[in-house]
């Protein structure tokens, strides 16, 4: 999604507010929100569609600035010093940072009492005042300077469930094992068990990304069994895929022959039963194709790769080594003699991808 529309615009959390109105009215007498995690989960489940309902529909556009205070003895202070840099050091203009995001412009002011603690602009983070202000909840607005702030969404949407350790140790034992006696065990919470069994989405995304594989003739993945290397290899080599049967639709039909490998999925839908590229009806605007990365190191497969970004409705692997109707021995040659490799373009062109993806 990076590649096909750059950075995002905005990094936006939001954090559940157990004093929400919503939560306390349902709470029975000496209940606190601690007690009833079904209707946390609800609770937060109907802010976050609003939430989103507001950034997707509705355009938000205000300005982000910093408001939110972040407190001194607060759980991300590790022997004193907060993991998150602040308080961060005043600046006279936003600066752009290598990191993903922009270092905020920060004014010199006098501190001001927050409790039993003196505060000043450096221990101010980011916020949008009008989200904070509709849903009373912490929510921290960030502007997304690069693609690198996406790491950040892959951590914590794709590192698996939360783990607690556990160490069991014996002292009478002389040669104690301290790998075999640590555990790593799931953790779940109660709001986490109440979102599940709500069955509510743990993750979501705008666009399905298809992946098309590359590969080179008769060289497809496959798994196969111990015992069972030849069924597996003969089976494969009578089985598309997503690669072998781009080239059936091209045969056929005269639409396809328009369309880029990479955007056949806004076209047809992958059958994987059939194993066959079937037209689509209608929801391919919310369809992203995407070819994985393939190392110059691999040098016929990365050629065969860039021939899929210049070559429209090609009909087979001869084909798409074809130039001027003299076919070459290798991809490379193909790429070479159709200029493609001419200059220092393609590396700059290797380099750009690299950034967006």
């Amino acid at each position: 999604m990076g590649r096909e529309f750059g950075r995002p615009d905005l990094f936006v959390t939001f954090t559940c507010n157990p004093t929400w109105v919503d939560i306390l009215n349902v709470l029975e007498r000496q209940q606190c929100p601690e007690d009833r995690p079904d209707v946390v989960a609800r609770v937060f489940k109907m802010k976050l569609t609003e939430l989103l309902d507001v950034c997707e529909c509705r355009a938000t556009r205000s300005h982000c600035r910093s408001n939110t205070f972040s407190y001194i003895n607060s759980p991300c202070m590790r022997e004193g010093v907060c993991i998150k840099q602040y308080p961060k050091e005043f600046r006279e203009k936003t600066e752009e940072d290598i990191n993903g995001y922009p270092i905020y412009q920060r004014n010199c002011t006098e501190s001001i009492r927050v409790g039993t603690h003196y505060l000043d602009n450096g221990w101010v983070v980011p916020y949008n005042p009008w989200l904070s202000k509709k849903f009373n909840a912490p929510i921290n607005v960030k502007v997304c300077a690069s693609i690198k702030c996406v790491k950040y969404l892959y951590k914590y949407v794709y590192k698996g469930h939360d783990a607690a350790s556990r160490r069991f140790e014996n002292d009478n034992t002389l040669d104690h094992d301290e790998i075999l006696s640590l555990l790593d065990g799931r953790y779940v919470s109660a709001p986490e068990a109440m979102w599940r069994l709500n069955e509510f989405n743990i993750s979501g995304k705008s666009h399905t990304v298809v992946l098309l594989v590359v590969h080179l003739p008769d060289q497809q993945a496959t798994v196969y069994q111990d015992g069972l290397e030849e069924e597996t290899v003969a089976r494969a080599a009578t089985r598309q895929t997503t690669l072998t049967a781009w080239f059936e639709p091209n045969k056929n039909d005269q639409d396809s022959h328009n369309y880029l490998y990479t955007d056949i999925p806004h076209y047809y839908i992958f059958n994987t039963s059939a194993m066959k590229w079937q037209k689509r009806q209608r929801g391919g605007e919310q369809v992203i194709g995407r070819m994985p990365v393939v190392s110059i190191q691999d040098s016929e497969r990365h050629y065969l790769r860039l021939l899929f970004l210049r070559k429209l409705g090609a009909v087979s692997f001869d084909d798409l080594k074809t130039v001027d109707g003299i076919v070459c021995n290798t991809f490379q040659q193909a790429c070479e003699m159709q200029g493609l490799l001419e200059g220092d373009q393609h590396w700059y062109e290797i380099l750009n991808e690299a950034i967006q993806t």
